[in-house]
């Protein structure tokens, strides 16, 4: 099995994350420790929960439990990409575009969370 790096859902939560990043440099100075802060953190928390997870996939609960914790970031993030929409930050268009990685990610992370022995885990 390779490297964390090498899982698809790990490459996609990391290239979403990143795209936030990008969109939320031109949110407004005033959501700066609120909005900007909480998604761009939300959105990393995927990608660390993760690596916390692959790296403890040796104990079944602890990797379980981690990519629980990555799924519940992602519905964070999901949270305050409405949020960002419904403030006028992004278009609907973004949303919609990241909003769909989000989902697909989810759907990844699930999988694991239902088939953790696909992901080297006894």
């Amino acid at each position: 099995m390779g490297g964390l790096t090498d899982l698809l859902v790990f490459e996609k939560a990391f290239d979403l994350s990143m795209k936030i990043f990008e969109v939320s440099k031109a949110f407004p100075v005033e959501e700066k420790y609120s909005l900007t802060d909480q998604i761009r953190r939300s959105s990393r928390s995927v990608c660390a929960n993760l690596a916390e997870a692959y790296r403890k996939r040796l104990y079944k609960g602890h990797f379980i439990l981690k990519v629980s914790d990555s799924d519940a970031e992602n519905s964070e993030t999901q949270i305050w990409l409405k949020f960002a929409n419904s403030c006028g930050y992004i278009s609907d268009e973004t949303h919609h575009s990241l909003h769909d990685t989000s989902e697909e990610i989810g759907r990844m992370l699930n999988n694991m969370i239902r088939h953790p022995e696909k992901f080297g885990v006894r």
